[in-house]
């Protein structure tokens, strides 16, 4: 299945330039098995399985799938908790030649139903039941609607009664006994990492329904070679997804990364800060991917309590990370924070190496990866000078095909020549890029522009303050004014005037400064993604002024 987006002319370039290379992700895994066999590769509450091991599972899966005749280039779906055999599952279906779309546990009906219908998906690996839902009875409702769902693989070791025809227990399958020289037919079924589709990512729209974001392995392997250079990984990193796998902020690390040199991936399982730390001391863990929420959580535990020495680093993603969050979860972990600028809309960006300045690395999102062009543009779509805000576009080998088989909405966000944006206002000093919002999250008032991100880094400085969102909400006068939505620490008050008075501190201009201020309890994430929902604030706040 050819890519949409990429042209020949494309493709040769980015191979030219040494950015895209033959390999696939499964390359990785086979040299790994070969060199490093006996070491361990994936580790869960349950399963401990080496390199060699690993090789043997996902090929064994891979075979079965073939054997029941599922054509190359079909669709899966992957709803994995975190877990061994969800990454064999993803890894199988790259070996197999199946078009793989993995997804956050959290989904329902209403997202899903779209996902299997929009991609006509084959198979789906779910587990049989996960946190008290059974995902079994709701594929069986989802199959009546879709013509093209014939199989479901658990994650379980046994297939329960009255499960639907074309069920198996992925484990077993797995864990089947197969003549590995069987394993050469699966070459035939490769990929190639320039003109097949080799997975597809979804991302949430602005109606609420994902969109499905296809991409050609070189382009992932490029960028997962980039964050190995950034964070320095090596065989000796032990990885720990604390973050679903599913998503950015574990799954770039563990999933993408950490094979591409031989380094070890734990699982967590269920979340808990406590049980994170204890992790972390267990598994001896170098490297950890999490959302700001968890780490928020994890530093309300006493970390004395835990042998953290072996943590190198912490991937934070999938949302805003207050740098005095940062700052303090350095300073108590002995760890460095990492951050950078993606999206599974458009790719990934930036990043900041771990060896960057702490400043640097907590207030921007890095340098441009390699091969990564970049021009920020004005309202007019000229270029800004150096320093001043302008919407960041880029072009590069990082970046997806577009949106699964629909042209149209792809050339609303990649022009002919492969530009796009990220919809962020950045501004430009010395190679670093810092943001200063959203286009989409500018507030305009009284015909200046407020970027909420500049003003949520400052007031994320105030002893009082745990966490910030600044949004707008309309007014006759001026257009919009911006409210502060404030989470404070236990014990804290804090006022309107506070606000003001260390806000002016600060030099910023009077017309940016806040005309509203909420306190609240928590901000609103999306889903387990960590990112906070200010659709909702922005309701929020729009009902109370209409309110009075």
């Amino acid at each position: 299945m050819r890519p949409i987006r990429y042209t020949d002319e494309m493709i040769e370039e980015f191979k030219r330039e040494g950015y895209w290379t033959d390999e696939v992700f499964t390359d990785f895994w086979e040299r790994n098995a070969r060199e490093l066999g006996d070491r361990e590769a994936l580790v869960d509450s349950k399963y401990r399985v080496t390199w060699k091991q690993a090789w043997k599972l996902l090929n064994n899966l891979a075979y079965a799938w073939v054997s029941l005749g599922i054509p190359k280039d079909s669709r899966i779906i992957i709803q994995a908790p975190n877990s061994v055999y969800g990454f064999i599952a993803r890894i199988a279906a790259d070996r197999a030649g199946l078009i793989s779309l993995t997804v956050y546990p959290y989904l329902r009906e209403k997202e899903l139903t779209y996902m299997v219908e929009r991609t006509e998906a084959i198979a789906v690996a779910i587990p049989h039941i996960y946190r008290k839902f059974n995902y079994l009875e709701m594929y069986k409702e989802l199959q009546k609607t879709s013509p093209y769902l014939k199989y479901f693989f658990l994650f379980e070791e046994e297939v329960p009664e009255g499960a639907p025809e074309g069920s198996y227990s992925l484990i077993k399958l797995a864990n089947q006994d197969v003549d590995e020289s069987k394993y050469k037919e699966l070459d035939a079924r490769r990929f190639s990492p320039y003109y097949d589709v080799g997975l597809l990512t979804s991302t949430t729209g602005t109606t609420g329904l994902p969109k499905l974001v296809e991409w050609p392995i070189a382009s992932r392997v490029c960028t997962s070679k980039a964050r190995v250079d950034i964070w320095h990984l090596t065989k000796d990193d032990i990885t720990v997804a604390i973050a679903p796998h599913a998503g950015g902020a574990a799954g770039t690390l563990t999933y993408f990364a950490a094979p591409l040199v031989g380094a070890k991936t734990v699982m967590m399982e269920e979340f808990d800060p406590e049980g994170a730390l204890k992790l972390i001391e267990k598994e001896k863990a170098t490297a950890i991917g999490v959302v700001p929420t968890h780490l928020v959580r994890m530093l309300e535990v006493d970390e004395t309590k835990y042998d953290l020495s072996s943590l190198r680093f912490i991937r934070s993603a999938g949302g805003y990370l207050p740098p005095q969050v940062a700052e303090e979860a350095e300073r108590r972990y002995k760890a460095i924070i990492t951050s950078d600028l993606g999206t599974q809309d458009v790719g990934s960006v930036s990043g900041c190496t771990i060896d960057d300045p702490g400043e640097i690395r907590r207030r921007t999102v890095g340098k441009m990866l390699p091969g990564n062009k970049v021009k920020l543009l004005d309202d007019n779509g000229n270029e800004v000078k150096e320093g001043e805000p302008g919407q960041l576009w880029f072009r590069g080998p990082h970046a997806p095909a577009g949106y699964y088989r629909d042209p149209e909405s792809t050339a609303s966000v990649f022009d002919k020549d492969g530009w796009t944006t990220t919809g962020d206002i950045v501004k430009s000093e010395d190679g670093f890029l810092w943001i200063m919002g959203r286009a989409k999250d500018m507030i305009i008032r009284g015909g200046q522009n407020i970027y909420p991100a500049e003003i949520e880094g400052i007031l994320n400085e105030h002893p009082k303050v745990a966490n910030v969102a600044i949004v707008g909400y309309p007014d006759k006068e001026m257009g919009e004014r911006a409210c502060a939505y404030v989470v404070l620490k236990p014990g804290e008050t804090f006022t309107k005037e506070e606000m003001v008075d260390f806000l002016k501190s600060k030099k910023l201009a009077a017309f940016k400064l806040p005309e509203r201020l909420e306190i609240v309890e928590s901000l609103p994430i999306v889903g387990d993604s960590g990112k906070v929902d200010k659709k909702a604030l922005k309701a929020d706040i729009e009902k109370k002024v209409a309110g009075g």
